[in-house]
C-alpha cells in the first residue's frame, strides 16, 4: 500500500468531482458531498408548516360546518395537506450529506450518512478486501454516479446462500465534462482496493 499512496501523492486526486469536495490527508483520502444551501434545508420546515395550516383550517371548518358537508367540501386541503408532509420527508431525507474516508494504513473505507437531525448519522467500515467493483452508473438526466460495491465477509442469507452485493453511492451529478476526473479517481480507488483492470492512477 505505501507504493500506491506514494503515487497518490505525486499524482493527487482532483479537489472535486460532482457533488463531492475530495482531500488527501496522510494515510487516508476523503469524499464529503457539498452542504445543502440554506433555502434547501428550509423547505421540509415550511412544507410542514403549510401542512399544519391546512390541517387547522380544515378542522375549523369541519366544526364550523358541523361535518355536514366534510367529505365534499374539505377533502381538498386534506389531500393537500398529506401531500405536503410526504413532500417534506421526501425532501429531508434528501438533505442528508455523504462522506467515505478510505484509511490506507487500516486497509478500510468508512462511509457515512450525515444527517442534520442530533444522531441520526449513520456510518459503517468495509475493508478494502470486501469491495468487489467501483461502479460508474449512468442516470436519466445524462450525468453519472460512482458507485462502490461490496460483499460482506460472514454473511449469508437463508439456506446458507451468500447475501447480495451491497452498494453505497460515493459521487452523485458527475456531469460530461469532468469525464478525466471521473477516470483518474475511478482508477484510483480500483487500485485502493486491488481491484483489477486499472493501471495506478495517472498511469
Amino acid at each position: 500500500m505505501a507504493s500506491f499512496t506514494e503515487a497518490l501523492e505525486d499524482n493527487p486526486a482532483p479537489r472535486r468531482l460532482g457533488d463531492v469536495w475530495l482531500r488527501y490527508e496522510p494515510g487516508r483520502l476523503l469524499g464529503e458531498s457539498r452542504t445543502p444551501s440554506y433555502w434547501k434545508r428550509q423547505l421540509p420546515t415550511l412544507c410542514l408548516g403549510l401542512a399544519v395550516l391546512l390541517t387547522l383550517g380544515m378542522l375549523v371548518g369541519l366544526g364550523v360546518d358541523d361535518g355536514r358537508h366534510a367529505l365534499g367540501t374539505f377533502w381538498v386541503p386534506g389531500l393537500l395537506a398529506a401531500a405536503l408532509v410526504g413532500l417534506a420527508l421526501r425532501l429531508e431525507g434528501q438533505l442528508g450529506r455523504r462522506r467515505f474516508v478510505l484509511h490506507f494504513r487500516a486497509e478500510r473505507l468508512r462511509l457515512e450518512q450525515l444527517r442534520w437531525a442530533p444522531g441520526a448519522t449513520r456510518a459503517e467500515w468495509v475493508p478494502f478486501d470486501e469491495v468487489t467493483a467501483v461502479e460508474v452508473v449512468e442516470r436519466p438526466d445524462g450525468r453519472y454516479a460512482l458507485v462502490v460495491v461490496w460483499r460482506p465477509a460472514g454473511e449469508a442469507g437463508e439456506g446458507g446462500e451468500e447475501q447480495e452485493p451491497r452498494r453505497e453511492v460515493l459521487v452523485e451529478h458527475i456531469g460530461a465534462r469532468e469525464q478525466e476526473a471521473l477516470l483518474r479517481v475511478w482508477r484510483m480507488l480500483h487500485n485502493a482496493f486491488g481491484l483489477r483492470g486499472a493501471g495506478l492512477a495517472g498511469g
